[in-house]
C-alpha cells in the first residue's frame, strides 16, 4: 500500500461519515473526498468524488434522476422495436460500444487516468462484467422475445431481493426484518406472474428475466466481495469494454456479418436511442446523480425505471397487463423498496 493511502476500513468510515453528513444537511470540509457505493445497476459502478452541497445540487440531481428513469424505462419498449430487425447480439454489442466510448470520454473529461492497477483487479473486472453486464444484458434481451416487455422489466428489477439473499448466503450478511418481508413479497409477485402462464407451458421469457435478475444480483455481491480498488468511472469503462469484446465475438460466431442495413426508420431510431441515450448518456447522468444524492435516494429513485417501462410498453407496444400482472408488479416493486430502505440497504 502506497504512502498516504487509506486502508479499506478507513475508506468505509469516511464514506459513512460523508453520507451521514450529507443526509443531515451538513457541509463537508473541502478536502474531504469520499467513495460512495450503492446497489449496482447493470454495469454501473457508483462512485462519487465530491459530496453534494446544498438544495440546488440535490434539486438538480433529482431532476436528472427523472430524466434517467425516463431514458432507462423507455429503453425497454425501444429495444423491442429494434429487435424486430436486429438480433439481441447486435443490439447489445452496439449499446456496449457506445457505453464504452462515453465512459472513457467521461474519465477524460474528469481528468482520470484510464489505466487500472496491475494485478487481480483485472480478473475482478472481467468476472463482474460477465455477470452484471453481459449476463444481464443478454438474458433480459432474449427474454423480451418470449414474454411481454412489461413483465420482463418488472421481474428483472427484483434484483435487490436476490442480492440480499445471496449476500446472506455468500457473505454472511444478516437478513433483517425488511429484507425477509421483501423476499416474501418478491416470491409472491413472481409466483403471481408465472403461475397463470405455466398452464400453457414453460414461461421461458419470465425464466430468462429471472435469470437476468439473478446474474445482476450475483455481480453485485461479487463486487462487494471483491472490494475492487480504483476509480469507479474507469472500472465501469473497462467493464463495458470487456462486455463489448465478448458481444463482438458472439456476433462473429452466431451471426457472421451483422445485419445493419437496410433497416426501417423506426429500427434506426430505436438503435440510436438505445446506444446514445439509454446507454451512453445514461452513464453520464448516473455518475452525476450519485455524486449529488445519497446512494439510498438514487437507488430508490431508480425504481421508477420499471414503472416507466410498463407504461411506455403499453403506449408504444400496445401491451395490456392483466389483473394478475398488476398484482405481481406491485408486489415486486414493494419488495424491492423494502430491501432498499432497510438498514444497510444502500451498500
Amino acid at each position: 500500500m502506497r504512502a498516504g493511502a487509506l486502508r479499506p476500513a478507513e475508506i468505509a468510515r469516511v464514506a459513512n461519515t460523508a453520507e451521514t453528513a450529507v443526509q443531515h444537511g451538513q457541509r463537508l470540509p473541502t478536502m474531504l473526498r469520499y467513495r460512495l457505493t450503492a446497489r449496482s445497476f447493470p454495469g454501473r459502478s457508483l462512485v462519487s468524488d465530491v459530496p453534494p452541497h446544498g438544495s440546488d445540487r440535490a434539486g438538480k440531481a433529482k431532476l436528472l434522476l427523472v430524466v434517467l428513469s425516463l431514458a432507462w424505462g423507455l429503453s425497454w419498449p425501444v429495444m423491442m422495436v429494434a429487435l424486430a430487425e436486429v438480433t439481441p447480439w447486435t443490439l447489445r454489442a452496439l449499446g456496449y460500444a457506445n457505453g464504452t466510448l462515453c465512459m472513457f470520454a467521461l474519465a477524460k473529461l474528469r481528468g482520470r487516468s484510464a489505466r487500472l492497477p496491475f494485478g487481480v483487479v483485472w480478473a475482478h473486472v472481467v468476472v463482474s462484467a460477465l455477470l452484471t453486464i453481459v449476463g444481464f444484458g443478454l438474458l433480459s434481451t432474449f427474454a423480451q422475445l418470449s414474454a411481454l416487455t412489461s413483465r420482463v422489466a418488472i421481474v428483472t428489477y427484483s434484483m435487490p431481493i436476490w442480492a440480499s439473499l445471496l449476500a446472506w448466503l455468500i457473505l454472511g450478511e444478516r437478513l433483517n426484518a425488511m429484507s425477509i418481508i421483501g423476499l416474501v413479497l418478491c416470491v409472491g409477485g413472481v409466483t403471481v406472474l408465472i403461475y397463470p402462464l405455466a398452464a400453457m407451458g414453460i414461461p421461458l421469457g419470465l425464466l430468462l428475466a429471472l435469470g437476468a435478475a439473478l446474474t445482476w444480483a450475483a455481480g453485485t455481491v461479487y463486487l462487494k466481495w471483491a472490494q475492487m480498488r480504483g476509480d469507479g468511472i474507469v472500472i465501469t469503462a473497462w467493464q463495458l469494454a470487456v462486455s463489448f469484446a465478448v458481444l463482438a465475438g458472439c456476433v462473429a460466431v452466431f451471426e457472421g456479418t451483422p445485419h445493419l442495413w437496410p433497416l426501417k426508420p423506426a429500427t434506426l431510431l430505436a438503435l440510436t436511442f438505445h446506444g446514445l441515450i439509454a446507454t451512453g448518456l445514461a452513464y453520464f447522468l448516473w455518475f452525476d446523480i450519485v455524486g449529488r444524492l445519497p446512494a439510498a435516494t438514487a437507488s430508490l429513485g431508480s425504481l421508477c425505471v420499471p414503472v416507466v417501462g410498463i407504461v411506455s410498453s403499453m403506449v408504444m407496444l400496445g401491451e395490456r397487463p392483466t389483473l394478475a400482472d398488476a398484482i405481481g408488479f406491485a408486489l415486486i416493486l414493494a419488495a424491492a423498496a423494502c430491501v432498499l430502505i432497510a438498514p444497510g440497504g444502500r451498500t
